[in-house]
């Protein structure tokens, strides 16, 4: 089993978060930003990952920096169970619609972070959700799990259906991209490392 277990104490927040990527798409998550709950479920089930988070956070001021934490953690587990990222298939892609909107996620694990977000949101909130941490969740994510990540919503009209459709399509290309692969000796990659 890959697994990553991270805790983070700061000033503004507290994350106790244990990942598993070989899990089954269980889901056990309470950051006190319901939104975010229901993103990372979402990613959690689409990707097959175990995902265990408990996050504390000053969200009386806003989400932001609960929402920031929770990202760094996430990727921090990913890259820990990955390990040196030998036998990984390395790049996954997914297209996931929901109603009227359609997402492509790519991702590269491949220790260069880097993050293209090109999603037109039409609202700042979603609930009482603030609709540009979405972007600032997934940079945290992509910085500390080493991964290469472009995430494109090309048309849609509600913005909880084009947000949720971001979440799966992340969920199944990451599965992808971490799914081994027998013919993979060390890592993918024509250097001889990444």
């Amino acid at each position: 089993m890959r697994k990553g277990t991270i805790t983070r104490t700061t000033k503004e927040t507290s994350v106790e978060l244990s990942l598993n990527l070989d899990g089954s798409g269980k889901a056990s998550i309470a950051t006190g930003v319901g939104f975010m709950d229901h993103m990372l479920t979402l990613w959690t089930v689409h990707g097959f990952f175990d995902l265990n988070l408990m996050a504390k956070g000053d969200i009386e001021v806003d989400s932001h920096h609960t929402v920031e934490d929770v990202g760094i953690c996430l990727g921090q587990a990913v890259a820990q169970a990955l390990g040196d990222y030998s036998g990984i298939s390395r790049y996954g892609s997914a297209r996931v619609p929901m109603e009227e909107s359609i997402s492509q996620v790519d991702v590269d694990l491949c220790r260069r972070p880097y993050l293209v977000f090109s999603v037109p949101f039409t609202v700042p909130m979603i609930g009482r959700f603030e609709t540009e941490m979405i972007e600032e969740f997934l940079r945290a994510l992509a910085v500390n799990s080493g991964m290469t990540l472009h995430v494109n919503v090309p048309y849609g009209k509600n913005n909880h259906h084009m947000a949720e459709a971001v979440f799966k399509a992340l969920g199944r290309a990451m599965c992808q991209a971490v799914s081994m692969d027998s013919r993979i000796q060390g890592t993918l990659s024509s250097k001889g490392t990444i």
